[in-house]
């Protein structure tokens, strides 16, 4: 048996077919638009078209003319409509001048350059104070000869610029640099690009590579006793006093209660006195160490003491996590400007799993004037930090011994509490009361020498 099918369309007076082939229906739906309704969407349209072609053509004037060329186009305009307005020669002269050097500059903006471009870093971590070395190799990678051409080299806030000379295709050109370290921080380098212009610098044309490298420049850091001395420990370390009935420091032996595991009785005490006797534990604990870095730039005389307090506090943690401390850096957070009658407060932790990595968060840490205050830091460490055996408290010359105590009193009852003082120039000393010690030091040098004279044994 053969079926036929028949195709057929059907139209209804909104525009909507039916298409049916096969076992396939389709449903064509359309609107029938009016004359108005069209030249209204055209119009639409041509807009669109015009506003995209106006932002194309201002970014490629802005890429392309410089501020000089800008001179030269409004020098241009203004000596034609004066010549024609009033017929100053002096006009025409001056547009003629003008439009000759832009014509003049266009030919060095002609062809297209292929470049392969490479920027190799010798290090990406140091150590302020120091240099890094670079290598930036171009090659042209096209088929014909690239004009000469000036590399741009974003380094942190400067720039370094590399000029290339006229490479014939398949050469290259190589370039050592040297970057400059002299402060903490961390430096971006990149996004690189090449630009390409005329002698006298009004038309130029330039290539862009994305690629943004980093580098860490950690804080001077100093080699410091270690901070186990005088600290509550782990199993290499003294005992805190608290019994409890499983650890390694052994105390004494206590009659049996209901609940005590049977592999801590004592059985010779067990048979001597013929009751059931079993063994009894101090506690040991693990030291944690907190160190807390004042970050208030009311709170020091000028930069550099601000740079001398980050050295401390990063040789303290550094240290720290070089014994296999648990060790928390923290500082205070920044205060929002607008949080109503509420004031928010809040502690930065800063990572600090391995030296390297708390170094790198050190490069990063910057002074402001809406911070939390070092007191309120130490009261939100004490929330946030269990078991802390001592807290480092760095600040600046310009905090009042009254807010040091203040912090230190926030901390529970048992941790030790070291005040580290920055202030450059003055004499290294040591001021200790009941709840506090205080180091005041004049170089980062100073620090090493104060705790080696055992502060907190």
């Amino acid at each position: 048996m053969t079926f036929h099918t028949e195709s057929r369309l059907t139209r209804t007076a909104a525009g909507t077919g039916t298409r049916t082939r096969g076992g396939t229906v389709t449903r064509v739906s359309g609107m029938r638009r009016g004359p108005v309704a069209g030249f209204v969407r055209g119009i639409r349209m041509s807009l669109l078209r015009t506003r995209l072609a106006l932002r194309a053509a201002v970014r490629w004037y802005r890429e392309t003319v410089s501020s000089a060329g800008t001179l030269l186009v409004c020098v241009a305009v203004v000596g034609v409509v004066a010549g024609l307005s009033f017929g100053w020669m002096e006009a025409w002269a001056a547009a003629a001048v003008a439009v000759a050097l832009l014509v003049v500059c266009v030919p060095f903006l002609l062809g297209t350059h292929d470049y392969a471009l490479g920027l190799a870093i010798d290090r990406d971590r140091v150590v302020a104070g120091t240099e890094v070395g670079a290598r930036l190799d171009l090659a042209n990678s096209g088929r014909r000869t690239a004009l000469p051409g000036v590399v741009d080299i974003p380094v942190g806030a400067g720039l370094v610029e590399v000029h290339v000379p006229l490479l014939r295709p398949g050469a290259q050109h190589g370039q050592q640099l040297a970057i400059g370290a002299e402060r903490r921080g961390v430096i971006d380098i990149g996004p690189m690009t090449i630009s390409r212009g005329d002698p006298i610098g009004i038309l130029r044309r330039e290539q862009r590579w994305p690629e943004v490298r980093r580098i860490h420049v950690h804080p001077v850091t100093v080699a410091i006793p270690p901070t186990s001395a005088g600290l509550v420990r782990d199993l290499e370390g003294a005992p805190t006093g608290t019994l409890v009935v499983d650890d390694l420091s052994f105390h004494g032996v206590r009659e049996y209660l209901r609940g005590d595991s049977q592999r801590h009785v004592h059985w010779k005490a067990t048979a001597r006195t013929g009751k059931m006797m079993v063994r009894q534990y101090e506690e040991s604990r693990h030291a944690r160490i907190a160190v807390l870095l004042d970050v208030d730039r009311a709170e020091f005389e000028h930069d550099d003491e601000f740079e001398t307090a980050v050295s401390a506090a990063a040789s303290l943690g550094v240290q720290g996590v070089r014994e296999g401390r648990d060790v928390y850096v923290g500082v205070g957070g920044t205060l929002p400007e607008f949080s109503g009658s509420e004031r928010v407060e809040s502690l930065r932790t800063l990572p600090s799993l391995t030296p390297r990595v708390l170094l790198d968060s050190m490069s990063g840490v910057e002074s402001d004037e809406r911070v939390t205050r070092l007191e309120t830091a130490a009261s939100l460490a004490a929330q946030t930090f269990d078991q802390l055996s001592v807290v480092f408290l760095v600040t600046g010359s310009k905090l009042p011994l009254q807010r040091l105590r203040q912090a230190a009193v926030a901390l529970p009852p048992g941790v030790a509490a070291v005040a580290v003082r920055c202030e450059l120039g003055a004499e290294p000393s040591l001021r200790s009361t009941r709840e506090l010690t205080v180091l005041t030091i004049g170089v980062l040098g100073d620090l090493t020498r104060m705790l080696a004279r055992g502060v907190l044994s």
